[in-house]
């Protein structure tokens, strides 16, 4: 049995294997999606134990931050969902310091913990190449790797070449949902 802990201001966390999925870059922007289901609760240490739908298993420690963590009951199903590489913004320009913002956490409303935490990363990198068609835009980063990016607005990419030294700013969002057996 893994155990693993991803501090998202809830405490709750995210299996090694999604997780693992999760971090690969993302070409067109999809969303890496894993659905477990809460096989015990171990209330006095605040433990879950999921079942990921491989059948292994993690225990997930829930700390004081999951404020509705009384709600949990054995059965219900808990899905993470992943979603980065939407480049909302591309616009020329001379080096400048790379910034990132601090996360933002949203909780749910109801019953069931849950919640979404975003992020926001602004950095100067070389357009590699171009597809109008998708559109999305492959950029180099000053230490050599490469990325492709889904473009939210193709204005974005008018009059952008490859080469070009630009300044993007993209989102990565990571959101937990529990519901009840149906």
């Amino acid at each position: 049995m893994k155990t693993l802990i991803l501090v998202l201001g809830m405490s709750l966390g995210l299996s090694a294997s999604a997780f693992a999925q999760a971090a690969k870059p993302v070409t067109q922007g999809e969303m890496v999606s894993t659905t477990s289901v809460i096989t015990a609760i171990d209330s006095g240490n605040r433990l879950v134990t999921l079942k990921n739908e491989d059948g292994t298993t993690d225990v997930i420690y829930c700390g004081p931050e999951v404020k509705r963590f009384d709600a949990l009951k054995v059965g219900d199903r808990v899905t993470f969902r992943y979603h980065e590489s939407v480049v909302y913004n591309i616009t020329k320009t001379a080096d400048s310091t790379p910034t990132v913002s601090l996360p933002q956490i949203v909780r749910s409303a109801g019953v069931k913990p849950g919640a979404t935490i975003s992020q926001q990363a602004t950095a100067v990198v070389t357009v590699a190449a171009i597809d109008p068609k998708i559109p999305s835009v492959t950029i180099a980063t000053s230490d050599g790797n490469k990325m492709s990016f889904k473009v939210e607005n193709k204005k974005n990419i008018e009059g952008i070449k490859a080469g070009d030294k630009v300044q993007i700013t993209y989102t990565q969002a990571f959101a937990i949902t529990v519901d009840s057996p149906k």
